[in-house]
């Protein structure tokens, strides 16, 4: 039986869908702030990464042997395409970013540049045509970053690093959401491909430039341990995989929405960051266009 057939989008039901895709907003917020700790750690982005997928691998370890690294039936373009937009480029762009980025302006570049991305994907390569309520929703994930723009201008609060790398980490995440729906995988084996293949580029990096893996305290290895390893390694890139199978890459991206205002709170309440009135309105308009571009609140045909 090839890979392509052990999964069809109609044996997932639409609720476990809409969980999967509720469960990974939540654990993406937690992974952006844990992601901004590193910055105040000894530890490193290589470090990270060799945990974010590291330990997923190791859990998934008998679905990698059984699917393989290049499983039957799925074009190399494909896994290509995955690997780098939910793994090792994908998550070292992003941390590098993330290390200069307050948390909040990060969870509205990233968190708004998902959806939007995915959403122009598939108007460009795959001919979808947006509706008056999509459009809508584009002009505010625009303003919405302008809003963000001009507050970082003024308190020179970013760095240029922050908005060129943020966007471009979304646009990887898209391109990894349109080639995933596309795969025919599993989530599991989806998931299981992506760690297996970026914990191999992070065991690479690791021999060039070296880890301090070893010489970290516990309490912070504990903490990315959780939240890289098992709940954004393993239980978000299950859940979003469920999420794509079920509702289709563009709805389940449409989630997102609620990943700039949960990241926005959480960098005032966990990470001591400023929280003003501008950074909360830009989260809620970039928000609500993201919820509109994507098509989730659009009339069905």
């Amino acid at each position: 039986m090839s890979v392509s057939t052990l999964s069809r989008p109609a044996q997932t039901s639409i609720a476990a869908g809409y969980a999967g895709a509720v469960v990974t907003v939540l654990i993406w917020a937690i992974w952006v702030l844990a992601t901004r700790h590193i910055a105040s750690t000894s530890l490193t982005a290589i470090d990270a990464g060799l945990i974010r997928y590291g330990v997923p691998m190791l859990v998934l370890a008998p679905v990698c042997w059984r699917t393989g690294l290049l499983p039957k039936g799925v074009p190399l373009r494909l896994i290509i395409v995955m690997v780098a937009g939910a793994g090792a480029l994908f998550f070292q762009l992003t941390a590098f970013a993330l290390h200069s980025t307050p948390a909040a302006a990060g969870g509205i570049l990233l968190g708004g540049s998902m959806p939007l991305a995915t959403a122009l994907i598939g108007v460009v390569l795959f001919g979808e045509r947006p509706d008056r309520m999509r459009i809508v929703g584009l002009v505010a994930i625009v303003a919405g970053l302008a809003i963000l723009l001009g507050k970082a201008l003024v308190s020179g609060g970013m760095t240029p690093a922050g908005f060129l790398m943020l966007p471009l980490g979304g646009l990887l995440w898209a391109g990894y959401t349109h080639a995933y729906r596309r795969s025919g995988l599993t989530p599991l084996q989806g998931a299981a491909v992506i760690t297996g293949w970026s914990t191999v580029i992070h065991l690479v990096l690791a021999a060039i430039f070296g880890t301090s893996l070893a010489a970290a305290p516990l309490p912070e290895l504990a903490i990315q341990i959780t939240s890289q390893g098992v709940l954004s390694g393993l239980v978000a890139t299950f859940a979003y995989g469920t999420a794509i199978r079920a509702l289709g890459g563009t709805q389940a991206a449409a989630f997102t929405a609620i990943t700039p205002v949960l990241v926005t709170l959480g960098g005032g309440l966990l990470l001591g960051e400023p929280l003003g009135l501008t950074e909360l309105f830009a989260a809620v308009v970039t928000g609500t266009g993201v919820a509109l571009s994507t098509g989730i609140l659009s009339k069905r045909a």
